[in-house]
């Protein structure tokens, strides 16, 4: 049987074009339903069947977070249908997504989770504590390693001590987040580039200051009102955003608690990291991405390209590998 490592995208993933991603009649939708209801919160099968994608509702955190998790779910779910998942990832919110899909929360807790740090995070932003995230490139177009590039974020990074933060390293691209004043100074000072068809750099959409010190409070109010969830040793690997295993044999429980509910919302979250030590560690015959979305399909390439995976040392060997009858990456949504 194949070998999987599944990687679960984070926010950003469900756009328009993933609208009608939910199956009315699969009972973790209707459960989904029912926790929605718990929290006073609308109905997700509703958002999910708009006729038309509306950024402020269906982007909103409390919003959009559920909907990636759920879909994320299905898709990992029936990925391991006819794989043998050897580990789970996920990148930023996906980590919530990895910790149900490996076993170390069940359907309802791993739901509330993410459901709960959504809230606790939407509330945050509305407190007056504003902030949130830009991307930038660190590759060219044949995703090789820019130096140029690279030394351009750290000059911007280090001409607003305080107020930006390195954020999320992914593949090819940096995330860096900050306070509004710092996010003004980014956008300033990063030299303005363009991989492929999109300008950099850009901020994300109704994102906050995530994986920084910025969300200490979110970590500190997570602590207390996420104390209640049944956490377990994880059935399938897990390895989390700074490229740790969480092994079924011999995890840690509290250590696993402590890191989600603390590091993991206030430090960077290395998913490069963790694609490595995946790779190195596991050595899938595959790896699979869950949707909502494509998210992830260049950010795995470039991560491949630079460990030299299987001979992949180009953008041109991913692509030929990838058009290929045994493609390294399968991504389940487009």
């Amino acid at each position: 049987m194949t070998r999987a490592v599944l990687v679960c995208p984070g926010r950003g993933s469900y756009t328009e074009k993933s609208l009608g991603s939910l199956p009315e009649s699969h009972p973790w939708v209707a459960r989904a339903e029912e926790l929605r209801a718990e929290y006073g919160l609308g109905s997700l099968l509703e958002l999910d069947r708009a006729k038309r994608f509306d950024p402020k509702r269906h982007l909103e955190p409390a919003t959009v977070s559920p909907l990636i998790w759920l879909v994320s779910m299905l898709d990992s779910a029936a990925a391991a249908e006819e794989r043998e998942v050897v580990a789970v990832a996920g990148n930023s919110m996906g980590w919530y997504t990895a910790l149900a899909v490996g076993g170390a929360l069940d359907f309802d807790d791993g739901f509330r989770l993410m459901q709960e740090m959504s809230l606790l995070q939407q509330e945050h932003a509305s407190s007056g504590a504003a902030g949130g995230q830009v991307i930038y490139p660190l590759v060219d177009d044949a995703w090789k390693r820019d130096e140029a590039r690279v030394e351009a974020v750290e000059r911007a990074l280090a001409q607003s001590p305080g107020e930006a933060f390195p954020s999320i390293r992914l593949g090819g691209y940096v995330v860096l987040a900050g306070t509004e004043k710092g996010l003004a100074r980014l956008l300033e000072a990063l030299p303005k580039v363009q991989l492929g068809s999109t300008p950099y750099p850009f901020r994300l959409m109704q994102h906050g200051p995530y994986h920084t010190p910025l969300l200490e409070p979110v970590a500190r109010r997570a602590r207390e009102t996420l104390a209640r969830l049944a956490w377990r040793r994880p059935r399938v690997a897990l390895i989390d955003g700074r490229g740790v295993r969480w092994s079924p044999w011999s995890s840690d429980v509290a250590a696993l608690v402590g890191y989600t509910l603390g590091a993991q919302i206030t430090t960077p979250y290395d998913l490069t990291a963790g694609l490595r030590v995946a790779l190195r560690e596991h050595a899938p015959d595959q790896i699979v991405a869950p949707g909502p979305g494509n998210t992830l399909g260049g950010v795995v390439g470039q991560v491949l390209i630079a460990e030299g995976w299987r001979g992949i040392r180009s953008r041109a060997d991913f692509d030929r590998v990838q058009a290929g009858e045994a493609p390294v990456l399968v991504s389940m949504r487009r």
